[in-house]
This record gives structure tokens, C-alpha cells and sequence, in this order.
């Protein structure tokens, strides 16, 4: 669950972002310093530990920014993060800030598990078919996930489609196990 703090920072930085027309210029440097909170397990032990003085987190934080080019506006926004010991919040204030971000460009994210490497020509055709679906412009990730047997589960938004070999096989497991 994300805190609705974390949506009220994501919402007012989004606002500032909407306003410079640069939301996802913004959005690219908070994803890469949110990736490298989330990747740097002592980094992100250091940032939410309450013991540790906050100038001490706060040189840290700036000395790792003055090694990233990002814009000031960014900059200040994770320095006010870390002056208001939210920091650790970062991952969560990326999600709501991707989702007001799609929001507003009219884009759909849209996940795709497959049992075996996909071609390029099938994740166009369901790129294509649901973005008519949608009625958005659609990005596509796709996860190779060999536990499937076959076929594909697409997950768009809150909606799941499982058209998996695994999922029709405890479909018919379950059928004959009621008759």
C-alpha cells in the first residue's frame, strides 16, 4: 500500500514537473535515483535508519547528486525528501508520480509474461490490438517466465489476462476434481 503521504509528494512534484513541461525529463531522474536507493541495499539501510543524523544523510545525498546531472528542481526535491525524513518514501513517490504521468500523457503500461522469448512482430500485434482496446498509447514489458508451459498472460493496468497453459491446466484440474 502507498502511504498518502507519498502520493501528496508524487502530486506536487508532478504539478511542478506539469508546469516546466518536463514530466518525464523529471520523472527519468527521480526513477534513476530511486533505482539507486533500491538497488543499494547499505544505501537504503543508511537513508531509513533514524539514528543517523540528518546532515549526515543529507551530504550523502548531495554528494551522490553532484555526481548525477539533474535538474534543480529534482535536486531540491530530493533534498526536501531527506530534510522532511521521507526519503525512504522514494519508491513510492516514483510509483504515484509514473501513474499521474500516464495519467496525463494518455498511456497504458502493459505487462507481458510469456512462457518462451517473444518476437518483435507479436508484441506489435498486442501493442496495436490494445491500444485500440485501451484508447492509449501503450508501452510493453515483457518477462520471460518459463513456470508458464505456454501461451501468454498480459497484465494492463488492474486487468489480467492469463491465457497461460499453466492456468488452463488447474482450470481442468479443478473441473474434473468436482465431477
Amino acid at each position: 500500500m502507498i502511504s498518502n503521504i507519498s502520493k501528496r509528494y508524487a502530486k506536487a512534484f508532478f504539478e511542478i514537473a506539469a508546469n516546466e513541461k518536463k514530466l518525464e525529463e523529471f520523472y527519468a531522474e527521480l526513477s534513476s535515483f530511486s533505482s539507486m536507493i533500491t538497488q543499494n541495499k547499505a544505501l537504503k539501510e543508511f537513508l531509513a535508519n533514524p539514528i543517523i543524523e540528518q546532515d549526515n544523510k543529507k551530504a550523502v545525498v548531495e554528494k551522490l547528486i553532484s555526481k548525477l546531472n539533474f535538474s534543480n528542481l529534482t535536486v531540491n526535491f530530493i533534498k526536501l525528501l531527506v530534510d522532511k525524513r521521507r526519503i525512504d518514501t522514494l519508491p513510492d513517490i516514483e510509483t504515484c508520480y509514473r501513474q499521474l504521468m500516464d495519467e496525463a500523457l494518455k498511456t497504458v503500461r502493459i505487462n507481458v509474461k510469456t512462457a518462451f522469448p517473444m518476437s518483435g512482430k507479436m508484441q506489435e500485434f498486442i501493442t496495436s490490438n490494445m491500444e485500440k482496446i485501451t484508447g492509449r498509447k501503450a508501452e510493453i514489458t515483457v518477462e520471460t517466465v518459463p513456470d508458464l508451459l505456454g501461451g501468454v498472460v498480459i497484465g494492463v493496468g488492474d486487468t489480467l489476462y492469463d491465457g497461460s497453459v499453466r492456468t488452463q491446466l488447474n482450470n481442468m484440474r479443478n473441473l474434473l476434481g468436482e465431477a
